[in-house]
């Protein structure tokens, strides 16, 4: 499911990372691994894309809740392993002024999680979907839902006490007000 460019992306922010030898770089070790951080965010991204689009193709378009409703359709492992790289990588991309750039090896770390999140969201949803309820009866136009009777308990069950309200325990006295102030 998921696409090549995803996987495309991923390779570009490990040549990124770890250059070949010989190769003549005017990039600087931050520049390049914010670079990297981009790119992964972005391959994560399409790959919940491809994930959606299985799914619900309307969650494509929702941003960050695509993350957050991912625990209903996956292990609560993986959706939160998505959500903490994304959250790490959107964090390694944004560019301030007066911090340091993300180190290389904080990127390189990022990179096998990523890779293990593609094949996790390509496999599709791991949780069944949430079983549809029967649609309830219909009342009637003139009874209300307090007019209807409550239906008998089941055979060899207690029928359902109400709770009491709130007060002190039986046999003590409610504390009396506290009236004035200092």
């Amino acid at each position: 499911m998921t696409d090549d460019t995803a996987r495309a992306d991923v390779s570009a922010a490990q040549s990124l990372l770890r250059p070949s030898a010989g190769t003549m770089t005017s990039l600087g070790p931050g520049v390049r691994a914010r670079a990297a951080a981009l790119l992964l965010r972005r391959a994560l991204e399409r790959g919940l894309d491809d994930f959606w689009q299985g799914v619900a193709p309307g969650m494509t378009r929702v941003g960050k809740h695509r993350i957050l409703c991912l625990g209903a359709y996956t292990d609560r492992e993986t959706a939160r392993r998505c959500y903490l790289t994304w959250s790490a990588l959107s964090t390694a991309c944004h560019y301030r002024a007066h911090d340091m750039p993300p180190a290389p090896s904080e990127i390189q770390s990022r990179l096998p999680a990523v890779e293990v999140l593609l094949e996790a969201l390509e496999r599709g949803p791991t949780v069944p979907s949430a079983a549809t309820l029967p649609p309830s009866r219909p009342q009637e136009a003139g009874r209300s839902a307090a007019a209807t009777p409550a239906p008998p308990p089941a055979p060899g069950r207690q029928p359902s006490r109400t709770v009491p309200k709130p007060g002190p325990p039986p046999g003590r006295r409610a504390a009396p007000p506290v009236v004035g102030g200092p």
